[in-house]
C-alpha cells in the first residue's frame, strides 16, 4: 500500500501541520483497546494516537482520520485507510464498532474546513458509532493538577498549536466530568466507565477508575501510583509546587478525580433493536462478549515499556499483566552478577490492603507524633526481622522501600514486588537503607519532623534507626549507601531514570553528602527550590551567629590575657617581687645541684656493679 492510495483528501486538510508530539503518548490507553476491540472490528482513530494503540489494533480494520497530511502519510503504511480531513471530511454513512479520540477533539477539527466547535465534532463522531459500538474520548481537565503547577497561565498560549486558547471560559466544551456525561447523552451515548488521567494529558503513564478514585481515598496503591507517575511524568521540568504531594493530597480529599490532568470516557451506544449484548461489571459491552471487567487500574509502571493491570475480582483487586509476559533475559557467561533484577513477571496475585507506609511516616513528622513513628518504625523493623529469620533477606523484601510498603494495623506488605534483590542483605543494612531514602525525601523536601535541623541524611537515618530500635553504626550505613548505589545504577539502566541524571556525576553521587539545605532531585519546583533558598538562608544565619559568638569569645579571651599580662608587668617592677625572686635563687641553685649529685651517684652504682658482674 503506497502513501498516495492509501491518504484520502476529502478537503479540509493541513498540509503541513503535524500533531505529533515528541513526548506524548499513552500506553495504559493501548491495554485498554487491547481488552475491548474484539478481532476483526472495524475502528476509527480520530485525532493523533500513540503508536502502541495501533499495535494493540493488530487484528482490527482501521481508518484513520487526521487533520495533518504529515500524520496521515505516516499513518497510511500501519492502517487499512487514511482521511486527511477534519470531521466534515468524515463520509456520514460510515459507522465503526469502535471510534477513539485519544487526544480529544481539538486534534479533530481542521482549520481549513467548516468549524463545528466542540458539540458539533462530538455530534459527527458519535454518529460514527453504530448501535452496539463504543467510543473512547479524552477530554482535558482546565483545572487538573498540570495547570495548577505550570510556570506559565493557560491563557498566554502563543505556541502554533495553540492558535484558539480553551478554558474553563469557553462554554461550548465540558470543563469536568459531569458535563461531559451530559454532553455524551445528548449524542445518544451512555458513560460505561472514565478514567482519570495522570500526569500530563498528552503524556498518561497511569488511568485510575474514577468511582474508585473517589471512593478508596486511603488506598495505598493509589497512593503510590499518584506518587510514581507525577514523580517520573515531571522529572526535569520547571513547575510551580510539587505535583506529585498535590495529586496524593487530592486523593485523600476525594478530589483526585477533579484535578486529573485529563480523563478518558468510556461510553457505548445501546443496540436500536433486540436486547443488550453482554456487559461487564462497568455496564460495557466486552470484547470477546462475554462477562468481564473494566480494569480499576492500567499502570505504565515508570519508563519502561510494563504495562501492569489491577482487576477487582471476586476475592478484591488482584494483578494482571496483559498479553504475553516476557521472559527474563539470560546474563552473559562472564558477567558480573548484579545485586538486583526486575522480575518480567511481576508483579501478580492480589494487592495488599493498606495505608502506604512512606505517608503514614510522614504524618508522623508533621505532626510530631513520636509515639506513632515509633510503632511504626520499631513494627517495620520487626518485620523485616520476621522476614529474614536466621539469614539474610532476599527477594523483593530487601529492595522494598517505605514507599513501596503498605500497612494494614500490624501487618506489612510489599506492594509491588517485580524489583527483586539477588544478592543477601542484612536486616539493618535493608533498614538503614530504606530509612536513609526517606530521610533524604524528609530533608530535601523541607518536610517538618521532631528532630534538630542541623542533621545531615546519614545522621537522620542513624536517628530513625534508633527510634526503630537499633544503634546503626557508620558501617552500616555506608553498606546501605553502597546498596542504593547499586541498585540506583541498575535502576538507571533498565529505566533511563532522569532523576539520578539530575544529581550528576553517576546515580551514587552526592549519596553521603545530603544535607537539609540540598533542593529535592528530579522536578524544578519553584516551590522547594525557594524553600530550600530559605533553608539555606537560615543556615548561613545560625552559621554567622555560631561565627560572631565564636569572635566575641576569642575577642574576651584576649582582653583577659592582655589584662593578665599587664598585670605580671606591673608586679614584675616591685620590690616586694625582687625580695622573693633574690630568696627563691638560692633555691633553685641548690634544687639544680641536688639533681646533679643525684644523677652522679646513680652512674656510680650502675658502673659498680657492672664490676662485679
Amino acid at each position: 500500500m503506497t502513501t498516495e492510495t492509501a491518504v484520502t483528501l476529502p478537503g479540509g486538510e493541513m498540509l503541513t501541520w503535524s500533531d505529533q508530539r515528541a513526548d506524548a503518548g499513552n500506553r495504559p490507553l493501548a491495554a485498554l483497546v487491547a481488552r475491548l476491540v474484539p478481532p476483526g472490528a472495524d475502528v476509527l482513530l480520530a485525532g493523533p494516537v500513540d503508536p502502541a494503540v495501533l499495535d494493540a489494533l493488530g487484528g482490527a480494520r482501521v481508518t484513520g482520520l487526521l487533520r495533518g497530511y504529515p500524520d496521515a502519510a505516516v499513518l497510511a503504511g500501519r492502517v487499512d485507510r487514511v482521511v486527511a480531513a477534519g470531521a466534515t471530511g468524515l463520509p456520514a454513512d460510515e459507522v465503526y464498532d469502535v471510534v477513539i479520540a485519544a487526544a480529544g477533539l481539538d486534534a479533530v477539527e481542521s482549520v481549513e474546513g467548516p468549524r463545528l466547535g466542540w458539540d458539533g465534532v462530538l455530534g459527527r463522531l458519535a454518529a460514527a458509532v453504530r448501535p452496539g459500538g463504543v467510543l473512547l474520548l479524552r477530554l482535558d481537565n482546565p483545572l487538573g493538577v498540570h495547570r495548577l503547577v505550570a510556570t506559565s497561565g493557560w491563557y498566554v498560549g502563543r505556541d502554533d498549536a495553540e492558535w484558539t486558547v480553551g478554558g474553563v471560559l469557553d462554554t461550548g466544551r465540558p470543563a469536568n466530568l459531569d458535563q461531559l456525561r451530559l454532553r455524551l447523552d445528548a449524542v445518544g451515548l451512555r458513560v460505561a466507565g472514565s478514567y482519570a488521567g495522570y500526569p500530563r494529558p498528552a503524556s498518561t503513564t497511569a488511568l485510575l477508575a474514577t468511582d474508585e478514585l473517589a471512593r478508596r481515598t486511603t488506598s495505598g496503591l493509589f497512593e503510590a501510583v499518584l506518587q510514581e507517575s507525577c514523580t517520573h511524568g515531571y522529572a526535569g521540568r520547571l513547575v510551580l509546587a510539587d505535583p506529585a504531594r498535590l495529586a496524593v493530597d487530592a486523593l485523600f480529599a476525594g478530589r483526585a478525580c477533579d484535578l486529573a490532568p485529563s480523563w478518558l470516557a468510556v461510553a457505548h451506544r445501546p443496540p436500536a433493536f433486540g436486547p443488550e449484548p453482554a456487559m461487564s461489571a462497568a455496564g460495557l459491552p466486552t470484547a470477546g462478549g462475554g462477562p468481564g471487567r473494566l480494569p480499576v487500574l492500567l499502570w505504565g509502571g515508570g519508563s519502561d515499556a510494563r504495562i501492569v493491570e489491577v482487576v477487582d475480582g471476586p476475592h478484591g483487586w488482584h494483578w494482571h499483566r496483559p498479553g504475553p509476559v516476557a521472559a527474563a533475559a539470560t546474563p552473559a557467561p562472564y558477567a558480573s552478577r548484579e545485586i538486583a533484577h526486575l522480575d518480567p513477571a511481576a508483579p501478580d496475585g492480589p494487592v495488599p490492603d493498606g495505608r502506604l507506609l512512606h505517608n503514614l511516616l510522614l504524618d508522623g513528622c508533621l505532626r510530631r507524633d513520636t509515639a506513632l513513628l515509633r510503632r511504626l518504625l520499631r513494627g517495620y523493623a520487626d518485620w523485616l526481622t520476621h522476614q529474614a529469620a536466621a539469614d539474610p533477606l532476599t527477594g523483593a523484601v530487601a529492595l522494598a522501600g517505605v514507599d513501596n510498603l503498605v500497612v494494614a494495623g500490624d501487618r506489612f506488605a510489599v506492594l509491588d514486588p517485580s524489583w527483586r534483590a539477588d544478592e543477601p542483605l542484612p536486616v539493618d543494612v535493608v533498614l538503614a537503607r530504606a530509612l536513609w531514602r526517606f530521610a533524604t525525601e524528609l530533608l530535601t523536601g523541607g518536610y517538618a519532623h521532631p528532630w534538630t535541623s542541623t542533621l545531615d541524611a546519614v545522621g537522620l537515618t542513624v536517628v530513625l534507626g534508633g527510634v526503630a530500635g537499633r544503634d546503626f553504626d557508620r558501617a552500616v550505613v555506608d553498606a546501605a549507601l553502597d546498596v542504593e548505589a547499586a541498585v540506583r545504577r541498575i535502576r538507571e539502566a533498565e529505566h533511563r531514570d532522569s532523576r539520578d541524571a539530575e544529581r550528576g556525576g553517576g546515580p551514587e553521587a552526592g549519596l553521603r553528602t545530603v544535607t537539609s539545605t540540598d533542593p529535592p532531585p528530579g522536578r524544578h519546583s519553584y516551590q522547594q527550590l525557594r524553600d530550600a533558598w530559605l533553608r539555606q538562608r537560615d543556615e548561613n544565619t545560625r552559621l554567622a551567629a555560631a561565627l560572631k559568638w565564636t569572635e566575641d569569645l576569642l575577642a574576651s579571651r584576649e582582653k583577659a590575657l592582655r589584662r593578665a599580662e599587664a598585670k605580671l608587668d606591673l608586679l614584675s617592677g616591685t620590690v616586694s617581687y625582687q625580695l622573693a625572686r633574690l630568696a627563691i635563687t638560692p633555691a633553685r641553685i641548690a634544687r639544680r645541684g641536688a639533681r646533679a649529685a643525684k644523677r652522679r651517684a646513680r652512674a656510680a652504682i650502675t658502673r659498680k656493679d657492672g664490676n662485679r658482674e
